[in-house]
């Protein structure tokens, strides 16, 4: 294939066609694949006269690097956006800010599911450091199910220096430790809103964690000391969307 990118996956291809089809430049089917779902893609992709083909399903395991559903596209470079971008989003937002901040969160399957869950929760973006990050690919294309393309995902070169911006425009930063005192449960999580999120096992680092304004845990009642970062996350998301309701 060519030096663009690849998305796979219903989903993933669908959100594209449906949100940024300017980036989509060829649609790839499975050989006989011609589902209600498939069809689908294809009238989207006609509407925008986007060219679709054909190959066999062995040529388009060798492009994806997943499962890819009979479904793959190729599409310009996909945008990370800058902290520019998350100052312009603010001051665009009228509504009480949400985001989600992943400190150190370098699996691709644990980005796309925090990109899925901070979209389905309402939040305004995800925040990530530019360095020792996971960042956009085909992979978290494909388990955000669609949310990557329109749940910005903002990288910033500093993010303590980030989190004291986003304190000097009146959002609490909220982090996350298996120490806390606090549960999440007992945080007022209504007001402008900052949720951290470490890398599991290490979490968050230590300027990260001297930026947060509270520290919150969730309580375990099982064995397993720690949850998977982005079921973490769901769970401090949706309770902020609990408590705003």
């Amino acid at each position: 294939m060519s030096q663009l990118e690849q998305v796979y996956g219903v989903h993933a291809v669908e959100a594209l066609l449906r949100h940024h089809p300017r980036r989509v430049k060829q649609l790839w089917l499975a050989e006989g694949r011609q589902d209600p779902r498939v069809q689908t893609l294809v009238e989207l992709a006609t509407q925008q006269r986007i060219s679709v083909g054909q190959r066999e399903r062995r040529e388009l395991d060798e492009w994806a690097e997943g499962v890819h559903q009979g479904v793959v596209a190729e599409v310009s470079p996909s945008q990370v956006w800058g902290e520019a971008m998350l100052e312009e989003l603010l001051d665009r937002h009228e509504g009480v800010p949400l985001l989600l901040v992943l400190d150190g969160v370098t699996d691709p399957h644990n980005l796309g599911a925090c990109l899925r869950t901070a979209d389905a929760a309402g939040a305004l973006a995800v925040v990530v450091p530019k360095d020792k990050s996971a960042t956009l690919n085909a992979t978290v294309r494909k388990v955000a199910c669609g949310a990557a393309e329109v749940m910005p995902l903002v990288a910033v070169t500093n993010l303590a220096r980030t989190l004291e911006k986003l304190q000097k425009r009146g959002l609490w930063v909220v982090g996350t430790a298996g120490e806390a005192d606090q549960e999440i449960y007992q945080q007022d999580l209504r007001g402008p809103l900052v949720l951290v999120m470490g890398a599991e096992g290490k979490g968050m680092r230590r300027l990260t964690r001297e930026h947060c304004d509270f520290l919150v845990k969730l309580p375990m009642a099982g064995s397993v000391s720690s949850l998977n970062v982005s079921v973490a996350a769901g769970v401090c998301l949706f309770e902020a969307l609990r408590q705003r309701r």
